[in-house]
């Protein structure tokens, strides 16, 4: 697996896997359960896209899942500084790590 960044408003975003199915969303979140011990904090389920938010060394970010855009991290909705930017490619750089 490979991510690439993108940067919008001061915000950095992982972009974990932009072409897959809603059950690498949950693949991802278990890992992010199991292996980081994350709790989720806020679960937005819509149709076509899902948001969850946790905490993550005192940062607050959110797993996110478009139908059209696939699985990505990013900074939750107003925070967007430096330490939870870098949060975000420490997570990504962890997944990527792994084997799926």
């Amino acid at each position: 697996m490979s991510y690439h960044l993108t940067t919008d408003f001061g915000g950095t975003e992982a972009v974990i896997d932009d072409n897959c199915g809603i059950s690498k969303f949950y693949l991802i979140a278990d890992t992010l359960t199991d292996d980081l011990k994350v709790i989720f904090t806020n679960q937005v389920d819509n149709v076509e896209t899902l948001d969850w938010d946790f905490r993550y060394k005192d940062n607050y970010l959110t797993l996110h899942y478009n139908v059209f855009n696939g699985v990505s991290i990013k900074p939750q909705r107003n925070s967007k500084t430096a330490k939870e930017n870098n949060a975000v490619i420490e997570i990504a750089g962890f997944l990527e790590r792994k084997a799926y």
